[in-house]
C-alpha cells in the first residue's frame, strides 16, 4: 500500500462451500462498519463476493479475505489456494471478457468500483486485491479574518451576552433567556406569549427596507434594529435571524441578538476577493443564492433551494421537480409550504394535456390557477392561485423544474420569472451533479441488495419459506407493507398467500382488507402498475368507522376494532403498486407492495422492485416444483409400504423401517407381513441392490408377487423362482435381490411353526429363552443373478419366550470409521433382549445401530421381530 500506514487489520478464511460466500460478504461488512467506513461498504461487499466466489465456487479452494484500514481508505486481499495455477504471461493489457457473461466478473467490476486493484500470481496461489478511498468530503468555511494585532480587534464588555429569542410561527415570543432578561429588562414570564413587534423599534438604523414581520419569516435575516426595555429605553441591537421547523413540521425564527457595538460577534463579514489585483471579481452566484457552506446531499441542497427560492420571492410555497432519464416524466423532490409532504416522489408527465405539467420546459407565470385548473397539478387543492415556474437544464437537456407560489392571484410576473430563472441557471449544474451521485450510491446499494437477496432466495426450496423471504427483503427495505398473491394454475384465481407490515400489529388488519377486495388481475406486463383498489377500500371503510362514530353521543367512546379499521385504511392510504411474478413464461403470482397516507415510490426503488420480483418469480416457482415432485415422489412411495400389520394369533410382530436419502419414504429394502389363508401367514424382508425410486420399483415388484404367488398355494421355493424369473425379465431395469420369505404357522401348544427360505439375505437369529442366539436358516443364492435356481425351505420352530429377528444389511453394515457392526455385534445386542416384547427388541436393535455411528445412516433399513410370548402373557 506504498507509504499509508495500516491503522488495523482484519482477517478470515472461507471454506470452499457455496455458504462462504455470504459469511465472506457478512465478515467484510462488519469489519468496514466497525470502522466506521460506511461510505465503501457496499462497493466492498461487491467485489469481496465477486472474488470469493472466483476461490471457492470456481477455482474450488479455500478463500483467505484480508483487510486493511488506513487513514485515506480500505484495502481488501482474496487469495486461493489453486494447486496448479499457470502463471500468465506478462501482456500489454488485460482481457475481461464479455460482462454479459455469467462468470469472471470480478476483475471487471475491480475495474469500474475500485480506486486501485492488482492480481499477485505465485505457483501456488492467487492473490487478488483492490484498494477502495474514502471520498473527500469538502471543508468550507464561509469567511475567515486576518490574524489582527490586540489593539485593533472589536471592543466588547466584559462578558458577552447573547441574547436567544425564540418566535412561534404567529409572531410570538416562545423562549426568552437569561441574557436577553439582562439585557432588556423583562422576565421571560413577562414576555411569553406576546409579539416581538411589541418590544421592536423598528426601523432603528435607517435604510432598513422589510418590516419586523416580513424578516421573521425569511430563511436568515442579519440587520439591526432595537428592542424597548423595561425602561422604556431603545436598546439597538445586532441581530441574526434563522427561520427553523420542529420535528412535527411547526415554522419558528431563532433570533440572536447583541448590543449593536458588539456586533462583531453575530455579524458575516464580507467575502473578500480572492484575488485583489482583479477588481471585477464578484461573488459565486451559486453561493450567493444557496448560502455556503452549500449542503453536501442531494435532499439537504433541493430543501435549501426550495426555500431561498421561496424567499427570494416572498412566495407562500415552493416546490422542486427532477425529471426521469428520459424527460417524460417529473417527480416531485423537495416542497416548502404545501399542505403536507404527500407530493413527495409523485410523479407528472411532462408534456401539454389534461393533468400534464404543460409549463416544464420554458418559464411560464400563471397569475391565477382558478383560471387554469390543472395547469400545475401538484398545486391542485393546496390554495395557491399564482405560481411562476421555471426549468432547470444542463447542456440543453431538462433535468427538473422549480416554482413558487402564492395564495393571492397576480403576484409574479415576467420579471418574478427572469429572476427565477436565473436562479435556476446558477444552480441546476450543482443540482443534477448530486443527483448523479444519488443515483451512483442507489446503484452500488441495489447491486448488493440483489446480491443478498439472490442468495438468500437459493437457499430454500420451501415453498412458504420463500414467501416469507419475499416479502422481509421488501419491508421495510423497498415499501411499507407487501401482500404475495400466487396462483396455483393458469384456471385459478390469484389466492393471498402472504401480508407484511413494517408494524406487526397492523399485518391483521391489513390482511382482513385485502381478503375483503378482489385480487389484482395477473397481468404479465412487465414493470410496476398503480392498483387503487387498497387505498380506496381503506378509504371506504374509514368512513364507514367515522360516520358511526360520529351518530354517537360520545365520539371519544371508539372500539378497538374502529381503531384497528382507521389505523388499517392509513396503512393503504399512498400508493400501491403490483408487479407480476413471471416464471417460465407463466404468471404464478403477483407482489404488491404500498406506502402509507399520500406517499409515492421513488422510480429507482420501483425498477429495484422489479429486479427482485424476477429472481423471487423463479424461486418461488421452483420451491413449486419441488414441492410437487416431493409430494408425487412420496404417494408413490407410499403406495409401496404394506398397508398395515395382521394380527398373528399367540405371535407378537413388530417392525421398524427407515428409508435413506431426503424425501425417501420408501427405499431398497422392504418388508411385508400377509395372511396366505385360514392358520398360515406368510412375511419377507428384503434388500435390493441400491437406493432411491430405481430400487423402490423393485421393491414394489417383489413385495406385489410374493402376495399373488403366496396367495396362489405355492411353496417357499417355488414363489421365488417365479420371482427371480420375473425379475430378470426386466432386462436392463432388473436388480439384484436379497430375499429372506417365510410362512407361519401358530400351533395349538402355543409354540409356531415357521418355513423359511434365506436367498442371499443376512441369516434369521433365532434368541432362546436361555439367552442363546443362534442361526435359523441357511444362505442360498440371491435373486436376479441367474435364471436357473435351486432353493430349498427350512422349518423352524419358535417356542414360548423364542424370538427371531430379521434384518437388512443396512443393520449389519453399519460403520464407524473402519469398525463394523456385522453379524457378531448384532447377536451380541439381540443375546441382552431374552423377556422383552417383539416392540421393545426392534427398539433396542435400532438404539444399538443408532448410537454405533455419529453420523447418519446412509443405507436403507428394516427390522422384523417375532416372539412368542409365553402362556401367562396371553
Amino acid at each position: 500500500m506504498g507509504s499509508a500506514v495500516i491503522t488495523a487489520r482484519a482477517a478470515a478464511t472461507f471454506d470452499p462451500v457455496g455458504r462462504s460466500v455470504a459469511t465472506a460478504r457478512a465478515f467484510v461488512r462488519d469489519t468496514l462498519q466497525g470502522w466506521g467506513y460506511t461510505d465503501v461498504v457496499d462497493d466492498a461487499v461487491v467485489l469481496t463476493s465477486e472474488l470469493v466466489t472466483n476461490a471457492v465456487v470456481h477455482a474450488g479452494t479455500a478463500a483467505d479475505v484480508l483487510c486493511l484500514r488506513t487513514e485515506d481508505g480500505v484495502r481488501v486481499e482474496v487469495s486461493d489456494h489453486y494447486p496448479e495455477r499457470e502463471i500468465p504471461l506478462q501482456s500489454s493489457g488485460l482481457d475481461f471478457g464479455s460482462p454479459d457473461r455469467e462468470g469472471g466478473r470480478g476483475l471487471l467490476l475491480c475495474a469500474a468500483l475500485a480506486s486501485r486493484w492488482g492480481v499477485e500470481y505465485t505457483p501456488e496461489h492467487k492473490h487478488v486485491w483492490f484498494q477502495l478511498d474514502l471520498p473527500e468530503r469538502p471543508v468550507g468555511i464561509r469567511s475567515a479574518g486576518p490574524v489582527l494585532p490586540t489593539a485593533l480587534l472589536p471592543v466588547a464588555d466584559e462578558r458577552v451576552r447573547v441574547a436567544v429569542v425564540q418566535i412561534d410561527g404567529s409572531g410570538a415570543i416562545a423562549s426568552w433567556n437569561e441574557d436577553a432578561a439582562f439585557l432588556f429588562g423583562y422576565a421571560a414570564d413577562q414576555v411569553a406569549g406576546k409579539q416581538l413587534t411589541d418590544f421592536a423599534a423598528w426601523p432603528h438604523t435607517p435604510g432598513t427596507s422589510t418590516g419586523i414581520a416580513d424578516a421573521l419569516r425569511l430563511s436568515r435575516w442579519e440587520g439591526s434594529y432595537g428592542i424597548r426595555g423595561a425602561d422604556g429605553r431603545v436598546i439597538p441591537v445586532y441581530a441574526s435571524h434563522l427561520r427553523v421547523r420542529d420535528t412535527q413540521g411547526e415554522p419558528s425564527t431563532v433570533c440572536l441578538l447583541v448590543r449593536d457595538h458588539e456586533r462583531a460577534v453575530l455579524q458575516t463579514p464580507v467575502r473578500a476577493p480572492v484575488d485583489s489585483s482583479n477588481d471585477s471579481r464578484t461573488a459565486d452566484p451559486f453561493e450567493v443564492f444557496i448560502g455556503s457552506p452549500a449542503p453536501d446531499d442531494l435532499d439537504g441542497l433541493l430543501q435549501r433551494t426550495v426555500e431561498r427560492a421561496r424567499d427570494m420571492l416572498d412566495a407562500d410555497a415552493a416546490f422542486l421537480l427532477l425529471a426521469t432519464d428520459d424527460e417524460t416524466e417529473l417527480e416531485v423532490r423537495a416542497t416548502t409550504g404545501l399542505p403536507s409532504a404527500r407530493q413527495r416522489f409523485a410523479r407528472v408527465p411532462v408534456e401539454a394535456g389534461t393533468n400534464r405539467y404543460s409549463s416544464a420546459r420554458m418559464p411560464a407565470v400563471h397569475e391565477d390557477l382558478t383560471a387554469v385548473p390543472g395547469a400545475v397539478p401538484l398545486l391542485t387543492d393546496t390554495g395557491m392561485r399564482s405560481v411562476v415556474t421555471v426549468p432547470l437544464k444542463v447542456e440543453g437537456r431538462l433535468t427538473g423544474s422549480l416554482g413558487v407560489a402564492a395564495e393571492a392571484a397576480g403576484r409574479y410576473s415576467n420579471e418574478e420569472a427572469l429572476r427565477l430563472q436565473f436562479a435556476a441557471d446558477r444552480i441546476a449544474l450543482a443540482v443534477e451533479s448530486a443527483r448523479l451521485g444519488e443515483l451512483e450510491r442507489l446503484r452500488r446499494g441495489s447491486l448488493s441488495f440483489l446480491v443478498e437477496a439472490s442468495d438468500l432466495l437459493a437457499g430454500t426450496l420451501d415453498r412458504d419459506q420463500t414467501l416469507a423471504l419475499m416479502a422481509q427483503m421488501t419491508v421495510p427495505t423497498l415499501a411499507t407493507w407487501c401482500a404475495v398473491y400466487t396462483i396455483a394454475d393458469q384456471l385459478a384465481e390469484p389466492y393471498l398467500s402472504y401480508v407484511l407490515h413494517e408494524d406487526e400489529e397492523r399485518i391483521d388488519g391489513l390482511k382482513e382488507l385485502l381478503a375483503s377486495i378482489a385480487p389484482p388481475d395477473p397481468v404479465p406486463t412487465p414493470g410496476a402498475r398503480i392498483w387503487p383498489a387498497p387505498a380506496q377500500a381503506g378509504h371506504e371503510a374509514a368512513l364507514r368507522v367515522s360516520t358511526r362514530t360520529l351518530g354517537r353521543d360520545a365520539p371519544l367512546s371508539m372500539g378497538a376494532a374502529a381503531r384497528t379499521m382507521l389505523e388499517t385504511a392509513s396503512a393503504v392510504g399512498g400508493e400501491t403498486v403490483v408487479l407480476p411474478l413471471v416464471a417460465r413464461n407463466r404468471v404464478i403470482g403477483m407482489l404488491t407492495l404500498g406506502k402509507p397516507s399520500d406517499e409515492h415510490f421513488r422510480q429507482e426503488i420501483l425498477e429495484l422492485a422489479e429486479d427482485l420480483s424476477r429472481r423471487a418469480a423463479l424461486a418461488l416457482d421452483n420451491a413449486r416444483l419441488y414441492s410437487e415432485r416431493v409430494s408425487i415422489s412420496q404417494s408413490l412411495q407410499r403406495s409401496l409400504l404394506p398397508p398395515g400389520l395382521p394380527d398373528v394369533p399367540n405371535v407378537e410382530i413388530e417392525v421398524i423401517y427407515r428409508a435413506a436419502g431426503e424425501g425417501n419414504e420408501v427405499g431398497g429394502d422392504f418388508y411385508d407381513v400377509f395372511p396366505i389363508r385360514d392358520g398360515a401367514y406368510g412375511f419377507a424382508i428384503g434388500d435390493v441392490c441400491g437406493t432411491g425410486p430405481e430400487a423402490a420399483a423393485v421393491t414394489g415388484l417383489a413385495r406385489h408377487a410374493l402376495r399373488l404367488l403366496a396367495r396362489e398355494g405355492f411353496g417357499g421355493p417355488a414363489v421365488l423362482e417365479r420371482l427371480n424369473a420375473a425379475i430378470m425379465d426386466e432386462g436392463e431395469r432388473s436388480r439384484f435381490l436379497t430375499l429372506l420369505y417365510g410362512e407361519l404357522w401358530p400351533q395349538e401348544d402355543g409354540s409356531a411353526l415357521l418355513k423359511v427360505v434365506c436367498a442371499g439375505h443376512p441369516l434369521p437369529l433365532r434368541l432362546r429363552q436361555d439367552g442363546s442366539v443362534e442361526a435359523a436358516a441357511d444362505p442360498q443364492p440371491l435373486l436376479g443373478v441367474m435364471d436357473d435356481l435351486e432353493l430349498y425351505e427350512q422349518e423352524v420352530t419358535l417356542e414360548p419366550g423364542d424370538v427371531l429377528l430379521c434384518v437388512t444389511d443396512g443393520v449389519t453394515e453399519r460403520r464407524e470409521g473402519t469398525r463394523m457392526l456385522g453379524d457378531d455385534g448384532l447377536a451380541e445386542v439381540l443375546s441382552v433382549c431374552t423377556g422383552l416384547t417383539a416392540g421393545a427388541v426392534a427398539g433396542r436393535i435400532l438404539r444399538a445401530v443408532e448410537r454405533f455411528a455419529a453420523e447418519p445412516a446412509s443405507d436403507d433399513m428394516a427390522i422384523l421381530a417375532m416372539r412368542v410370548p409365553e402362556p401367562d402373557t396371553f
